[in-house]
């Protein structure tokens, strides 16, 4: 393959990538031929040497979306760079996929608990103001300032629950980013 057909393929591989990015690795690989063809060498030499563009392509955009989700914690770019991790083998379906969900499954569990928390709080609470009141709805409750004092600290710990699980998943974020980038040096070769 010569130099025109294979940085077609490499730019139609590219899709879904930021406009800048593109161009940064066209280039590179732009000046790849022309070193090449600087020391003798052929087009179809060089294409060769450098491999198959979907998969080169394949590495650099799970690599600029890796980075991405570094730079801008996001949900939309830690899935983004999960797939296009996922894109570059099988084995990465078990050591990436499996884990990115059992996170989020433990995440949403955990914001799950806090939310309930809070509300079963609210919940005490109105039940104390409006139980005096509506004793025909509200039955069995023995001590309403009890239950007051009861519900703040229940709401309190269900706030208190939901910023831990917020830093929470900001660690586990970060930790799981680092994780796809060892993975990432770990298919494509790179130390």
């Amino acid at each position: 393959m010569n130099k025109k057909d294979f940085m077609n393929r490499l730019s139609s591989y590219l899709g879904g990538i930021s406009g800048g990015d593109r161009e940064d690795v066209i280039s590179d690989f732009e000046e790849h031929f022309k070193e090449g063809l600087a020391e003798g060498r052929t087009e179809e030499d060089i294409a060769d040497s450098l491999g198959d563009p979907k998969t080169l392509a394949n590495q650099m955009k799970a690599s600029i979306l890796v980075s991405e989700a570094e730079k801008t914690t996001s949900a939309v770019n830690i899935t983004r760079a999960v797939f296009a991790t996922l894109g570059l083998g099988f084995f990465n379906l078990v050591f990436i996929l499996g884990p990115f969900i059992a996170i989020a499954a433990v995440l949403i569990s955990l914001f799950a608990t806090a939310i309930s928390i809070t509300a079963s709080g609210i919940t005490v609470f109105l039940t104390a103001i409006f139980g005096p009141m509506f004793p025909q709805y509200f039955t069995g409750l023995v001590n309403p300032a009890a239950a007051i004092f009861g519900s703040i600290g229940l709401t309190c710990f269900g706030i208190l629950f939901f910023v831990g699980d917020i830093y929470l998943a900001k660690w586990l974020y970060r930790l799981f980013v680092r994780y796809i980038k060892f993975n990432l040096r770990i298919i494509t070769g790179k130390e």
